[in-house]
């Protein structure tokens, strides 16, 4: 079993991988990162020049070709976002930035009402349409689209079916903390992943096999920042132009394909545990809440996660 490892997205990757030990690992090393780069330069905010700041930026009314990663993320977004009657929305890209999360610099302080507004009206996903046949999307004038709650798991993916090409028949892969696998390790177990305890005491709580699925874990601890009595998580709700305020305080989910599982995460926070667990009831999604209790940390997770974890 081999270990790789390099940056990309503003963040890390790994990857275990089961190959002959004659196996040239810097041919691994570089289809990875090569994947995964391709995924950063076309779907980053933070670069100009990538396929999604140039749509962002292109005049009301304008169709736009996009690359066919970009465009099959995009197309999973929009499908998600009105799956989940906007609490999840690709389009949050101005209140993302407006609340700090975002290229341009975190705020003094938090932002006012009027300004909340104002984005606000550049929010909606149901503004960009799509052109399947020719893969192009319309920019119907100030929408800003933010993938980076989707681009890592669709990154994942695709660096596993590069692998998968490469004839590599075991592997685990981890971009930012998506993590997907496949096989077994070479003592023929599982990969057990433990999930991330949502407070610095280093300790982790369940442990879920991933050979043959991914998991996404997203949480209040993450990325956050305090404005005097306030803290604010980058988790915004696309529908109140806020950082969302209730008890949750992470959210994992076991999914075939790590494209799925991502967004899902930021849906459930948005979404809240009971909202949240009766979509993943309806859609038969493995989901799991920690939330902040009176007396700590408490687990509410839908049916299909219990199966998973009795499997």
């Amino acid at each position: 079993m081999h270990s790789l490892h390099g940056e990309t997205m503003g963040t890390t990757w790994s990857a275990r991988v089961v190959a002959p030990a004659d196996m040239p690992l810097h041919h691994l090393q570089s289809g990875i990162q090569q994947c995964l780069d391709r995924v950063d330069d076309q779907m980053s905010t933070y670069k100009p020049h990538s396929a999604l700041s140039r749509f962002n930026t292109a005049p009301a009314g304008t169709w736009h070709a996009l690359p066919q990663a970009c465009f099959t993320v995009l197309t999973h977004a929009l499908r998600l976002a009105s799956d989940t009657g906007g609490a999840y929305d690709p389009t949050v890209g101005p209140l993302v930035n407006l609340w700090g999360f975002g290229p341009a610099a975190r705020p003094d302080g938090t932002p006012s009402d009027s300004a909340i507004a104002e984005a606000l009206e550049r929010v909606g996903w149901w503004k960009v349409k799509l052109d399947a046949a020719n893969e192009m999307a319309y920019q119907p004038g100030g929408s800003y689209v933010d993938l980076s709650s989707v681009a890592k798991g669709y990154a994942v993916d695709l660096a596993g079916t590069w692998l998968d090409g490469a004839d590599i028949p075991s592997w685990l892969i981890e971009v930012g903390g998506e993590l997907k696998g496949k096989g077994m390790k070479p003592d023929g177990s599982p990969w057990l992943i433990a999930i991330e305890h949502p407070d610095a005491s280093g300790q982790h709580g369940r442990v879920v096999s991933l050979s043959g699925r991914a998991i996404a874990t997203s949480g209040d601890y993450r990325r956050s920042y305090r404005s005097g009595e306030q803290t604010c998580s980058h988790h915004i709700d696309p529908r109140s132009g806020k950082p969302v305020r209730h008890a949750v305080a992470s959210v994992s989910i076991l999914a075939a394909q790590a494209m799925i599982a991502d967004p899902l995460g930021t849906s459930m926070t948005v979404m809240g545990p009971e909202h949240g667990l009766a979509y993943a009831r309806e859609r038969d999604l493995a989901v799991l809440f920690l939330l902040h209790g009176e007396h700590g940390f408490e687990e509410r997770m839908s049916p299909a996660f219990a199966e998973a974890m009795r499997a």
